[in-house]
């Protein structure tokens, strides 16, 4: 059940503006050439997507074959296994009940769930966050041996939670799915009812959302999942045996009924405010450090623009879910294949769509008018050795300034100099890329710069673009 961290860009840009809620032809056009070439390019059999923009869904659509003997057009309605998506609905549930007065997220794991590891130092937070130090019983991208027997929470308890930590709580970041079948029980023991009940009574029914254990949407008529050996053939996936994901990752719903819940985040509906906030700010290491992950979800900042999201891997299916809480918006892509990466390609891409462009800000518009130059002095074997550090200085020496210039200026005036990719923090630099384009090729200049509008520069090099 992967879940990718993305990293956080330093940028500061400003808010966009909220965005028309309708789709234009054009850009639904550009959505479904993106996902039928998408899964063209990978083999993934089908893919099923929501887009929310405005507040508001403004796009519900299947791809490709979703299942065996599949007749008709794929159905947007028909649920795919989301995974670990489903963690955030699990860390929500104990929010509820903490609500309720019932537990508290600092209580400790001792207290609920006896006979785990040090279960008197890990709190419920440091489960729901991934710092529990509670060993990973799914770290694999394959349904290893004993996925093939049916199991129970108390089952993957009794072999993983009694294993020594990885880590003292609090301590480290790491993926544990053991912590939130954990978080499971003390739910069901506190609520006296099912996981899957509790929130269907809590957050499904109210937010009419159709969601149903993973276990259970499996047969004639739901998404079917999909395997690949290396560059093999497609084949059909053989499920898990019932039990395995629980509280990690038990539900399945449409990416239409996901994304009633991202509205609900987004619009800070169904829960208290202070809820949302509590799952979407990032927990501290006890050393300080940021994990870039809140209760069930990662967030982080890229291209200026805040996210809430999460990845979801099942047997045979991947999911990926991101909100832009600023913008109103929300991509949620489904795909029923375990290999490949084509759920967060087609988020990736519509994401590009449907959002506005991210517009600098002044530094780096400072940053990329001085690139520029640079540019035209080093093709010219001229350089302002004022706006360099000492380590830069170090660097182009007269055989440095000689290679780029006798390389560079056969090339001429480029067509375009343009930032690509993120502006990020390294070393106390800000590291920014760019793409050099000449009519048939690219070349790409990599920097780093003292922080500020006249940071100097501390690196400029130009290689051939991959």
């Amino acid at each position: 059940m992967r879940y990718p961290i993305l990293l956080a860009a330093i940028a500061s840009i400003a808010p966009a503006p909220l965005i028309a809620q309708a789709l234009t032809p054009a850009e639904t056009q550009k959505i479904d050439a993106l996902v039928t070439k998408t899964l063209a390019d990978t083999g993934v059999p089908s893919a099923s997507i929501a887009v929310v923009r405005g507040g508001r869904i403004v796009l519900a659509k299947a791809y490709g074959k979703q299942f065996e003997g599949q007749t008709g057009p794929a159905d947007p309605k028909l649920p795919y296994q989301i995974a670990s998506v489903s963690k955030q609905f699990t860390a929500t549930a104990v929010q509820l009940l903490a609500d309720d007065g019932k537990l508290s997220l600092d209580d400790t794991v001792s207290k609920y769930v006896p006979g785990i590891t040090d279960g008197d130092t890990i709190t419920i937070r440091q489960l729901l966050s991934h710092t529990s130090g509670l060993r990973d019983y799914w770290p694999q991208d394959y349904s290893f041996k004993a996925m093939a027997t049916p199991t129970t929470p108390q089952g993957i308890v009794d072999r993983w939670a009694k294993a020594p930590l990885d880590f003292r709580p609090g301590t480290q970041w790491q993926y544990s799915n053991t912590g939130y079948v954990v978080a499971g029980m003390i739910v069901e023991k506190v609520s006296g009812q099912p996981l899957l009940q509790f929130l269907q009574t809590r957050v499904f029914q109210p937010l009419g959302i159709r969601a149903l254990d993973q276990d259970k949407a499996v047969g004639p008529g739901f998404p079917q999942g999909y395997l690949r050996h290396a560059l093999g053939p497609v084949r059909v996936e053989t499920p898990a045996a019932p039990g395995w994901l629980y509280a990690a990752g038990e539900l399945s719903m449409s990416p239409q009924d996901l994304a009633k819940w991202d509205v609900a985040r987004m619009n800070r509906t169904l829960l208290p405010a202070k809820d949302w906030a509590e799952q979407e700010n990032p927990v501290k290491l006890t050393d300080g450090s940021n994990t870039n992950y809140g209760l069930g979800v990662g967030v982080g900042t890229a291209d200026g623009r805040r996210f809430v999201e999460h990845s979801g891997e099942a047997v045979g299916f991947l999911t990926e879910n991101i909100v832009y809480p600023d913008d109103k918006a929300a991509v949620v892509v489904a795909v029923n294949a375990w290999f490949a990466d084509a759920q967060s390609r087609i988020a990736k891409g519509i994401s590009d769509i449907v959002l506005p462009a991210p517009q600098a800000n002044a530094e780096d518009a400072a940053a990329l008018d001085r690139t520029k130059r640079v540019y035209a002095q080093l093709q010219a074997g001229q350089l302002d050795r004022a706006l360099l550090t000492e380590d830069a200085a170090y660097y182009f020496t007269p055989t440095t300034l000689a290679d780029y210039r006798t390389s560079l200026s056969p090339l001429g005036a480029p067509t375009k100099i343009e930032q690509a990719g993120r502006t990020r923090l390294r070393g106390g630099f800000v590291n920014r890329s760019y793409r050099v384009t000449y009519p048939g090729r690219t070349l790409r200049i990599s920097t780093y710069a003292e922080p500020g509008t006249n940071g100097k520069i501390e690196q400029f090099l130009v290689s051939p673009a991959e």
